[in-house]
């Protein structure tokens, strides 16, 4: 009997399914990729947060400081005999619902950190006084502020606008004041860092117009998108510790960029997640956003193997793409 050969158009159809199929794929890609590239830039925060640490990290070595502020009196309010880059002010937030309540049940708490700073300004931004505010100074984020899905983004949202415009000092409400921050007065920014990585936006201090605050607010529009339909990636990603963390990784120059942190076995002395006590507050809050969120991130930096983070990040760009094509044919239906 002879030998059966399969017919070459058989082969051939083969092959060109597989150049189809990997023309489509690379079309993909072509098409998400501004979207690839922003999940990248979020995913990759693991593993390029810690590059040139020692130059943004608070030490005595590199600033002179003692960060345990044991050698600094408790009122004080200024960075004297050094220059003082941040203004006198301190900001605070209570929007959203029940946020009467808020207040109130934090009234005491907050008026701890302004006794500390006698003779500084105090704002307490409420829905009504940030509208106003927003409308006046930033129009044209407005609307996607007005849109925000969760009231924390906009709380958020806020915190970098008003920071950049006032410069001073913003904290959450539940975080009380042990000692005066003037100290910190000599830095352009300071934020505590947080665990496992990044740092938190439940405290900042900065200077008015600083650079790297305004790159928080102007790239707020570029990530507000809903992180595969889930609050905490969307919270997180958009507006959030992780964002403002990954903009900070991303700076050119870190080094005026200070944290706060600690040293050695005690690195977690300023962090400010979940209810603790440091050197200059206690945090009274029983939460944080950003540790669920840098738990999840985080195992994606361990990896082993550059294929896990190259091969997730992809696929979750694919399937957000697809998500949102998909989305939007059944609206026009």
């Amino acid at each position: 009997m002879g030998v059966i050969t399969l017919p070459n158009r058989v082969h051939r159809t083969h092959t060109h399914l597989v150049a189809c199929c990997f023309a489509l794929a690379l079309l993909g890609l072509w098409c998400a990729r501004s979207l690839l590239a922003e999940v990248w830039t979020l995913a990759a925060l693991p593993l390029i947060w810690w590059n040139n640490a020692d130059q943004f990290l608070i030490s005595a070595r590199v600033d002179d400081f003692d960060i345990t502020f044991a050698n600094y009196s408790i009122h004080q309010v200024s960075a004297a005999p050094l220059d003082d880059r941040i203004p006198p002010v301190i900001h605070h937030v209570a929007m959203g619902a029940g946020a009467a309540d808020h207040t109130n049940r934090w009234k005491d708490v907050r008026q701890s950190c302004i006794d500390m700073h006698p003779e500084w300004e105090a704002y307490l931004w409420t829905d009504e006084t940030a509208d106003t505010f927003v409308a006046n100074y930033y129009p044209e984020l407005y609307a996607m502020w007005r849109g925000y899905r969760y009231p924390i983004q906009k709380i958020d949202a806020l915190r970098y606008m008003v920071l950049y415009h006032y410069g001073g000092v913003i904290l959450d409400m539940d975080l009380q004041c042990k000692r005066a921050l003037g100290p910190l007065r000599r830095f352009d920014f300071v934020a505590p860092a947080a665990h496992p990585t990044g740092f938190s936006v439940g405290f900042m201090m900065a200077s008015k117009k600083n650079e790297f605050v305004g790159a928080l607010v102007r790239d707020l529009q570029r990530y507000n998108k809903h992180w595969l339909w889930l609050p905490y990636p969307t919270v997180m990603f958009s507006t959030g510790c992780h964002y403002a963390s990954m903009i900070h990784a991303y700076q050119r120059n870190r080094s005026e960029l200070k944290i706060l942190a600690g040293t050695g076995d005690n690195f977690k002395l300023h962090s400010l997640n979940g209810r603790v006590s440091t050197p200059i507050f206690d945090h009274l809050g029983s939460s944080s956003w950003h540790s669920y969120d840098a738990a999840m991130i985080v195992k994606l930096g361990k990896s082993k193997s550059w294929r896990t983070p190259v091969l997730l990040v992809a696929g979750v760009g694919i399937a957000f793409f697809v998500m949102k094509k998909t989305r939007r044919r059944r609206l026009r239906v």
